[in-house]
């Protein structure tokens, strides 16, 4: 079951059942609460019976109590005059009054009938014990009246509706805001993902989308900058392939032009020189040989343009590129003496699908770019690694870098003044680049002049298992020569 689905079945059940337990136990609890209260007039009326029920069983304890004191079988306790300062507190009250008997409650609980009598200046004291303690039959009787009396005040059907409104309100509020937020947490990246497809549509392929989500909504937005990035590329590429048909177009035709007018003008100058006289021999010989070798010069240029206008066939199938890469810089190396070269190459020997006559143009390119960039004294490095599925060539050097001028037409065909140099490589090395599948990027150099990333389809065949102690990846070979 997916992350999303899950979280929506919880949001659900979060919604609607825990609202729902919490308004069953409240409303439960108020029933309860409720039916406390229900037979308040059962409890008013045994309240009265049971206030009569004792008034009828202290009266006729007392009718009992006189009775045996008249009869003389019930025995007394006598409080003498002379004693009078020691007597307890009701003896002293009782004598203070003016009543010649009176009956009173002894005990904690009132649970003994006295009978006090004057005799002579002393105080006879007559007592039985009660089965009902008189104190707390009448504090229940009082508590049970207060418990009536204040009911009767209420009306627990309109109280017990109010509550039960406010309460049940609150909860589904309270609901209801939980419910919107966990809502708005969930739909938000998917809104942000409708408004970035609808600028990808409209052909702004630059947008991008933050997201911190693992889940499939985090996966999506991944793939929407994946693919927007690829997009943006590919529309650059396609840009470039476009700009390259217009290019070669013009080239052909430059090419075609010129190649008819230096051959009527060689021609042309070695007739001269085959019928001119003697005497003037040797000075037309020297401006014949000016003129033959600006044409050859031209006819350089026109080859290279003829080159750049072509479609080479192309004939992919699986390379070694380290061996390719050593196999380069061990032919520049002669070149370029002064120049020393740093080998840095992935330890797995990463396998590209590509035309080898291509990729083997492109390195020349990069690398005979990069030895005269670096000069005398210089370095040079070529590192291979595998980068997001694709194999990766890096050519640095330590020359004086690229302006940002130079960056911006940095692909672009020129008109190079240096030296055999012809203001076609990088385009047509880009241009096989991305013929073979892959590109040509320029990148930050690690010894800071120029760099750039070559950059190749990888082979999806399995590589080659080889026995090893670790299984860590192997680490990137080295090798530095001068």
């Amino acid at each position: 079951m997916s992350r999303l689905r899950d979280k929506l079945i919880v949001i659900f059940l979060a919604a609607t059942l825990a609202p729902w337990a919490a308004t069953l136990w409240i409303t439960t609890t108020l029933l309860e609460h409720s039916l406390q209260y229900h037979s308040t007039r059962e409890l008013d009326e045994i309240s009265s019976s049971l206030k009569a029920t004792g008034r009828e069983y202290y009266q006729q304890s007392r009718e009992d109590l006189k009775a045996a004191v008249a009869e003389g079988i019930a025995e007394a306790q006598r409080y003498p005059a002379s004693d009078r300062g020691k007597w307890p507190e009701p003896i002293r009250s009782f004598w203070a009054s003016p009543d010649a008997a009176t009956f009173t409650l002894a005990g904690a609980q009132g649970d003994r009938l006295e009978y006090l009598v004057r005799s002579s200046g002393d105080v006879l004291v007559y007592s039985r014990p009660l089965s009902v303690p008189m104190h707390k039959l009448s504090e229940q009787y009082q508590r049970a009246r207060e418990l009536v009396n204040r009911e009767r005040s209420r009306d627990l059907r309109r109280g017990f509706f109010y509550s039960w409104m406010v309460l049940a309100s609150s909860i589904w509020l309270a609901s209801l805001v939980v419910l919107s937020f966990l809502a708005h947490r969930v739909t938000r990246p998917i809104r942000q993902l409708t408004a970035g497809l609808s600028e990808l549509a409209s052909g702004d392929f630059s947008v991008r989308l933050k997201s911190r989500r693992d889940d499939e909504i985090g996966r999506a937005i991944e793939a929407f900058n994946h693919t927007a990035e690829e997009l943006e590329r590919n529309r650059e590429r396609l840009v470039y392939l476009a700009q390259l048909a217009s290019w070669q177009t013009l080239a052909r035709k430059m090419a075609h032009e010129l190649k008819n007018s230096l051959t009527p003008i060689r021609l042309t100058v070695e007739e001269m020189v085959a019928r001119h006289a003697e005497s003037d021999r040797r000075f037309l010989e020297q401006a014949a040989q000016i003129v033959v070798e600006e044409i050859e010069s031209l006819e350089r240029r026109i080859k290279a343009f003829s080159q750049f206008a072509t479609e080479p066939a192309v004939r992919p199938h699986e390379l070694d590129v380290n061996t390719l890469v050593e196999d380069r810089v061990s032919f520049l190396r002669a070149g370029h003496p002064e120049v020393s070269y740093r080998l840095l190459l992935d330890g797995d020997s990463p396998r590209a699908v590509a035309d080898e006559d291509l990729v083997k143009g492109v390195l020349l390119n990069l690398l005979e770019n990069a030895a005269e960039a670096a000069a005398a004294g210089g370095k040079v490095l070529a590192k291979t690694q595998v980068l997001d599925g694709h194999v990766a060539v890096e050519i640095h050097d330590s020359g004086p870098g690229l302006s940002e001028q130079v960056r911006k037409t940095l692909f672009q065909p020129t008109i190079s003044f240096k030296k055999n140099g012809m203001g076609l490589g990088l385009s047509i090395a880009r241009k096989s680049a991305l013929i073979s599948g892959g590109d040509i990027l320029p990148v930050t150099s690690e010894l800071g002049g120029a760099g750039f990333r070559f950059v190749l389809p990888r082979s999806l065949q399995a590589p080659e298992v080889r026995p090893a102690v670790a299984s860590a990846r192997p680490a990137p070979s080295e090798v530095v020569s001068g």
